[in-house]
């Protein structure tokens, strides 16, 4: 989607690559979302990711969820991002989409759950930087 996958970035001075993997889910986990609006969710989280300065590098989901593969800086409050991913693509769809989510969400305008699903993604497992760590200064 945008940038090389593989590369190490600077910022800040410091080098890093920094990848998220977050889910976000619908209201009562509502299969609400069609094909249309996830193309529309992958446009505005392209642009919220251009704001941040990040890369988003895949995209996808089904009609109760979506995944993003997100590359950050370090400097990023990861809870303020997700918190804007999720305000602002609630906002947008339940605008743009109003009349197909009125037949899930009659009483609040919601979208998404409060909750959502965060995890590190990328380099080595766990294992291999653990004996990586251990064998510093052995030899």
């Amino acid at each position: 989607m945008s940038r090389k996958k593989s590369q190490l970035k600077s910022h800040s001075h410091c080098v890093f690559k920094i990848s998220y993997h977050i889910v976000f889910v619908t209201k009562y986990r509502k299969k609400c979302l069609t094909h249309d609006m996830l193309i529309r969710l992958k446009e505005i989280f392209l642009e919220i990711c251009e704001r941040w300065d990040l890369d988003l590098l895949e995209f996808g989901g089904e009609s109760d969820h979506v995944h993003l593969l997100i590359e950050a800086h370090p400097n990023i409050f990861l809870s303020r991002l997700i918190n804007s991913m999720k305000t602002l693509s609630s906002r947008y769809i339940r605008k743009e989409f109003e009349e197909h989510l009125k037949i899930f969400y009659w009483k609040k305008p919601v979208l998404w759950t409060r909750a959502y699903c965060v995890l590190s993604a990328g380099g080595a497992p766990l294992a291999v930087l653990k004996k990586y760590i251990e064998n510093q200064g052995k030899n």
